[in-house]
């Protein structure tokens, strides 16, 4: 005979997977800041570029403690040294002097914070500009669009370094001068980047929906479409920078920018033209200072583009 279990405090066997089972088999989806932070660590570019973009801001900033002398004090009996890699030179001037007896290293490091300052405010100072007319012109469109269109339109058909030369033959080579300058020369081009980004994004669903609970315009613009356009208002800024840094050496170079003593490595440049045939130290070392910082900056945007928004590359 068959015997039926009729305990009714038996467990009762049922379909369903336990919780241990179901965590045990739950798939685990990656945020995008640890996306971003894998692909960082796998972008050779932005590791290579972002490290010795840190070098030489922290040489910048610790100029005073890491200069050997004062890149003002002049020692004419010490003038056109050679540096450490000649058979004359010492570790006392590790790069050498210049033609008045200054450090050159000293004179290096602190031209570095001229650089890095002009770079970073006048690409800071036309992002704030550019990006604020972009915005406002993509969001409301029509005549609104067409003014700002204008003033693009219009700044695109100026020749840049020509314009930059006038300004600065006015208003002198200092350097707020120069940050507001080169900030002007720039702002065009993000400018056309957020308009263009804009009109895509205000048709969206969650603008849409701010409108309808009563969000105000510039809540709208601030809070929903400006967080949406930082990637590329950074990747821009950080391109910018770069060609800023290039345009100040430039312009340093012909006389109209930093003006001396103040150690600037377009001025350093200058300075060395009329002993580069003997001593060619005197042009190269900032030439390759201007050449590594502006290829390190410009892979660093290059790989924060791909970092956070890799779609379309390859």
């Amino acid at each position: 005979m068959i015997q039926v279990n009729t305990d009714i405090t038996a467990p009762i066997a049922t379909s369903h997977p336990r919780e241990e089972e179901i965590d045990e088999f739950e798939i685990s989806v990656p945020s995008p800041p640890e996306l971003m932070k894998r692909r960082a660590k796998k972008h050779v570019g932005f590791i290579i570029g972002g490290t010795v973009v840190v070098l030489v801001l922290i040489l910048a900033v610790f100029a005073p403690v890491i200069a050997p002398s004062d890149p003002y004090d002049q020692t004419l009996t010490n003038r056109l040294l050679p540096p450490i890699w000649h058979e004359k030179g010492s570790w006392s001037h590790p790069f050498g002097t210049d033609a008045l007896g200054r450090d050159y290293f000293s004179r290096v490091i602190f031209g570095a914070r001229i650089s890095l300052m002009i770079g970073f405010f006048a690409a800071a100072v036309s992002a704030v500009v550019g990006s604020a007319l972009g915005m406002v012109g993509g969001y409301f469109g029509g005549k609104t669009d067409a003014v700002v269109m204008y003033l693009i339109n219009v700044k695109l058909a100026l020749p840049g370094l020509l314009v930059a030369l006038s300004l600065v033959s006015v208003f002198g080579g200092s350097l707020i001068a120069l940050i507001c300058i080169l900030a002007f020369l720039f702002w065009d081009r993000y400018a056309v980047v957020t308009r263009s980004v804009t009109q895509q994004i205000r048709t969206n669903d969650y603008i849409t929906a701010a409108q309808a609970v009563g969000a105000s315009r510039l809540r709208i613009i601030v809070g929903e479409v400006l967080p949406n356009l930082m990637n590329q208002i950074i990747v821009i800024a950080s391109l910018e920078m770069a060609v800023a840094i290039l345009v100040e050496a430039a312009l340093s170079f012909l006389g109209l920018g930093i003006q001396p003593p103040t150690p600037s490595w377009g001025l350093l440049v200058s300075e060395g033209r009329s002993f580069m045939f003997f001593k060619p130290y005197l042009v190269t070392i900032p030439g390759l200072a201007i050449f590594i910082l502006v290829i390190s900056i410009n892979m660093m945007g290059d790989g924060i583009r791909d970092i956070t928004a890799p779609e379309g590359r390859n």
